[in-house]
């Protein structure tokens, strides 16, 4: 691992927190460039409100890379990883792989998609999809039960919040899980999934929908 450097001639980054305001000086935080810079996309084919919502929407008037990052004495960044892969619970900051792998280490549990949302006490709260192994069907014990063994094998403040349990989760056809769309949902934003025809399964989507409205949260 090496720092990214000093920017490049046009490109104007900044380090801010979770509010917007830029820290400077020796910093961690979350990096934005505040300007244009050449080269830089203007849209995305055919979804423009997606565009802005990606990139404009975090940080108003700034356009945020989806990075968190460390500026050090000398004024080189070094990128410390996704912040979206990276949650913020009560000012303790944990990986969402670190959950979704105590998770799966379940001997029921098959798959596990671990997202943040707003949480008016703790900053962010724990949302976490399962697919449970076939032949074992999802209940108020089990779901009791996997937040005890999250408990147990990382600490109580990675204890989920809530448990939605999920037939299959919503990935490309190469692999990838969307965590856009799952946090999207977890927040009841439902008419902000973008295009969902380019998944392996479009019709996880819907049942991950359907199963959210029936539950008590936001």
């Amino acid at each position: 691992p090496g720092s990214a450097a000093r920017p490049f001639f046009g490109v104007v980054p900044a380090l801010v927190d979770n509010l917007g305001n830029i820290i400077e000086g020796e910093a961690e935080g979350n990096l934005v460039i505040l300007d244009s810079w050449p080269g830089q996309a203007r849209t995305l084919f055919g979804d423009h409100d997606r565009f802005v919502d990606t990139y404009f929407k975090t940080f108003r008037g700034m356009y945020f890379t989806g990075d968190g990052a460390r500026r050090d004495a000398d004024g080189y960044y070094w990128i410390t990883g996704r912040v979206d892969d990276v949650l913020n619970v009560s000012g303790h900051r944990m990986g969402t792989a670190e959950i979704e792998s105590a998770m799966v280490a379940h001997p029921k549990v098959a798959e596990a998609a671990v997202v943040g949302v707003p949480h008016d006490i703790k900053g962010q709260g724990i949302y976490v999809y399962v697919t449970l192994k076939n032949g074992e069907e999802p209940n108020e014990q089990l779901r009791l039960e996997l937040k005890n063994w999250v408990r147990k094998e990382i600490g109580p403040i990675a204890s989920p919040d809530v448990i939605q349990w999920a037939p299959g989760l919503p990935k490309t056809r190469s692999g990838k899980i969307m965590r856009r769309i799952l946090r999207k949902i977890a927040t009841a934003e439902y008419d902000g999934l973008g295009d969902i025809s380019t998944l392996a399964d479009p019709s996880v989507v819907q049942h991950l929908i359907d199963t959210h409205k029936t539950m008590n949260v936001a």
